[in-house]
């Protein structure tokens, strides 16, 4: 463990990162274990991606932190409630809340409204399930977690969202319409849960390229505009996410809720 970890307020803190295998759920599990916290990870992967899910808690461990992963469909109610009891009984020993949990699951349908084809349409299925893991699932598992007092004074609950909540690409409808439901959730979550002392706070990161950015269709177009219209000349990076979500989890106060807080450098203010 770094001298700062040793010295950090996050330091033997335990963090739930739902989507902690690779892109902001990666760089946040990596920068809150430098800071001397324990990290439960959930995530979906499949073999291949296996090895990387490894990476990633070995350098968890490397920096001084425990790593407990659960490879599960995080929109899965009967896993949740397994994920929830593995930590109720880990946190059972430490006698403390989650200092942090971190929603940032991105797995939705990238399809038009409407198509030439019907076929080629988003269909209902396709438009519940975005909203369901998207969106719908922070108000589950913080439901799950406030329940039994595994959040409390000095939790902070954050969820990825982007600038993709007001404006329109390509194909990005339904999940333009799930970040949308995912800041809604979470005003509703902060003013539910502030006499609780937990804050709860969306981060909207600037055009950032992770695997989820990827699969978006013109990626490479967004990529390019971002990089043109940034203050800083650059695109956002997932570290640059995780250093903003370490900086306000370390905080205290629980004063700061409710927002949409931007972390792209001035991205969003200037086109």
């Amino acid at each position: 463990m770094s001298p700062a970890a040793s010295s950090s307020p996050l330091k033997g803190h335990w963090a739930l990162i739902l989507g902690a295998s690779s892109g902001f759920g990666e760089a946040a599990a990596l920068r809150l274990a430098q800071a001397g916290m324990n990290i439960f990870g959930v995530h979906l992967d499949r073999h291949a991606t296996m090895p990387h899910v490894a990476e990633v808690t070995a350098r968890i461990r490397q920096a001084g932190g425990e790593a407990v992963f659960f490879n599960i469909n995080a929109a899965a109610a009967e896993k949740r409630a397994d994920v929830v009891g593995s930590i109720s009984e880990r946190l059972a020993q430490q006698g403390r809340p989650l200092r942090v949990l971190l929603h940032s699951l991105a797995f939705g349908a990238l399809k038009p409204y409407v198509a030439d084809s019907p076929r080629d349409a988003l269909t209902p299925a396709q438009m519940d399930m975005t909203l369901d893991v998207m969106a719908h699932s922070l108000v589950y598992w913080a439901q799950d977690l406030a329940a039994p007092g595994l959040l409390g004074p000095g939790s902070k609950i954050f969820a990825m969202t982007s600038a993709g909540d007001q404006r329109i690409w390509p194909t990005y409808g339904a999940v333009s319409a799930a970040k949308a439901a995912l800041e809604s959730h979470m005003r509703q979550l902060a003013v539910e849960l502030a006499p609780k002392g937990i804050a709860c706070n969306c981060i909207r990161a600037g055009v950032t390229d992770t695997p989820a950015l990827r699969k978006i269709p013109g990626s490479d177009k967004l990529l390019q505009g971002a990089r043109e219209r940034n203050p800083s000349g650059r695109i956002t990076t997932p570290e640059d996410v995780a250093e903003a979500i370490a900086t306000l989890a370390a905080s205290d106060s629980g004063w700061l809720t409710g927002n949409v807080i931007g972390v792209d450098g001035g991205e969003d203010i200037v086109g």
